[in-house]
């Protein structure tokens, strides 16, 4: 598959599409006017959530006709010209909608009604494959309110085993450390599946509690777990959460699904997808999306393929709905592709669109990978925007033996998900910050930001300095405290050589708080620990210098 998938191969046994089937039976239809609309800019409670109405009403996004879904009768007219027409997916921002039609020759008589605008084959897929009755969707729990962190947080420092070193590139660690692991925020991924991520040990969790819902938008699926394993790869870069093995950018976010992509084929209709994902994203509220999809070309339907020319923000409609997406409010992440060894070299869409950030791949090492997509856009604007970790990037693989292990991928695809994690935890600290100031800090901590160029943009964001620089947070060096015995059993005893120690706070792991003592500026606490019942505890030692240390302690 052609796309910001991952570097190695992937090999797709698939008889939904032969090369010389060409021929399409789908179709966008642009839409003339969104009249006889039932749907009113006075009361979008009827089209966006509560969520995404309390973000608009926050930052002050107007709502716009724009925002008025497609009118209800136009779809119904549509379908109404022959019962085999299925409509597919939707843009109320461009005013589209897209269809499989395979009698042809209906096409004349839809583009005959009064409201059709023009038409543009997108796609032609197996009649066989589109008669297939859906799988059943999975149980997804509801939504819950994640509770927000702060800087006074308990809070333990992650043991990031292997994979710290994708997050300390970005110094993302210090922004956990300081209580912002995206706790409240919500992160939509666009991908091609997630196979087995609701049955993978280390994801119950996560699957419980911070997945709020999937959407699979391609026909004749619907089952987001089911079909490829790109987005499990993709995702655990943000969510996972085994100390000693991998943390990911965003542990403590929310999470939405969408699938956007049919992983065996390369047409147009993806292009559309992305788009009604787009705007499912901004409908539910998401903070953050990331999506490690891109486009360059379709050799599955090669007469809508395109030329570097067209790569200017405007002419495709994942960028037109990706710029749109990154102005209504919401932080866009684009993976800026894996083109950099091949003829084609430069980015593709939707990583042109405006007020985005399309994410170059370099390693630890800060070395961009030689894979990883060049810029400008072809209207001159900087591209990538800025780079993230996507050379020998740990993340989680689904196993059938196993369940799953862990294991290195290269591609823009793992960059983007660990820039879009900081991103959410970045915005958790900045909450009064617009989407768009967010990516400007983003762009502006950057290696480069002085000097960006084509290969990496803006550079290597330092989300801490983006945080630190914007707010009137000081930045302590952190000062050692020794915690001895431990694991204990009487009398716990805490000893500082630089600062004085003013206050211990002891919580037990349920987050209850079973001391607190104050140390009168001494060096040295003891705390008794006789009458507490066996277990792990968490603390806190507030230092003279207004610093602060946390401990871990087991008590016998």
């Amino acid at each position: 598959m052609k796309k910001h998938i991952l570097t190695f191969i992937f090999i797709c046994l698939s008889t939904m599409l032969m090369a010389q089937q060409i021929s399409p039976n789908c179709y966008r239809i642009y839409l003339s006017d969104k009249d006889n609309n039932p749907f009113t800019i006075q009361n979008p409670s009827e089209y966006l959530s509560a969520r995404a109405l309390e973000k608009r009403a926050r930052f002050n996004i107007a709502i716009t006709e724009q925002d008025l879904p497609i009118t209800p009768q136009y779809k119904q007219q549509l379908q109404s010209v022959d019962p085999s027409i299925r409509l597919l997916a939707e843009s109320k921002w461009v005013n589209t909608v897209t269809l499989y039609c395979p009698d042809s020759t209906k096409i004349d008589q839809i583009a005959a009604l009064s409201f059709v605008d023009s038409i543009l084959p997108v796609a032609f897929y197996d009649p066989w494959l589109m008669s297939i009755d859906p799988i059943s969707s999975p149980t997804i729990p509801p939504y819950q309110e994640p509770i927000v962190a702060t800087r006074d947080s308990i809070l333990e420092q992650y043991n990031y085993g292997e994979g710290y070193a994708q997050i300390a590139i970005h110094n993302g660690h210090l922004l956990h450390n300081d209580g912002f692991r995206g706790e409240g925020m919500l992160i939509a991924v666009f991908d091609a599946g997630w196979d087995h991520m609701d049955s993978i040990e280390i994801f119950n969790d996560w699957y419980n509690n911070q997945l709020v819902g999937t959407r699979d938008l391609i026909p004749f699926r619907n089952n987001v777990f089911l079909g490829h394993q790109h987005g499990t790869l993709v995702t655990s870069s943000m969510c996972n959460k085994q100390e000693g093995s991998l943390v990911g950018t965003a542990p403590e976010a929310s999470y939405f699904l969408i699938r956007s992509e049919e992983p065996a084929s390369e047409q147009l209709i993806e292009e559309d997808f992305w788009a009604y994902a787009a705007e499912i994203a901004d409908s539910i509220g998401a903070d953050v999306i990331n999506s490690s999809l891109g486009y360059c070309g379709f050799p599955d339907f090669p007469q809508a393929s395109f030329g570097y020319e067209q790569v200017d923000g405007v002419s495709s409609i994942a960028s037109l709905a990706a710029t749109t997406l990154g102005q209504k409010g919401v932080v866009v992440c684009v993976s800026a592709g894996n083109e950099g060894t091949s003829e084609w070299y430069h980015i593709g869409h939707p990583a042109d669109a405006y007020d985005i950030l399309s994410v170059a791949a370099v390693g630890i090492d800060s070395v961009i990978g030689a894979f990883s997509s060049r810029g400008p856009s072809y209207d001159g604007r900087i591209k990538p925007d800025i780079a993230s970790v996507g050379v020998n990037t740990l993340c989680v693989y689904p196993d059938p033996e196993y369940n799953y292990f862990y294991g290195y991928a290269s591609g823009t695809s793992l960059a983007g998900p660990v820039a879009a994690g900081l991103c959410a935890c970045l915005w958790q600290s900045l909450p009064a910050a617009t989407s768009q100031q967010i990516m400007q800090y983003v762009r502006e901590s950057g290696s480069c930001a002085n000097n960006p160029n084509n290969d990496i943009g803006y550079g290597i964001p330092d989300f801490y300095a983006a945080y630190t620089s914007h707010t009137a947070v000081p930045v302590y060096k952190p000062i050692a405290i020794e915690v001895w015995p431990n694991p204990c059993t009487n009398q716990l005893y805490i000893s500082n050589n630089k600062q004085e120690i003013q206050t211990v706070q002891l919580y037990s792991a349920n987050g209850n708080m079973v001391r607190q003592l104050s140390g009168s500026a001494s060096w040295q606490l003891s705390i008794p620990m006789q009458d507490l019942p066996a277990g792990l505890y968490l603390g806190k030692v507030s230092l003279g210098n207004g610093a602060s240390q946390h401990f871990k302690v087991v008590k016998q």
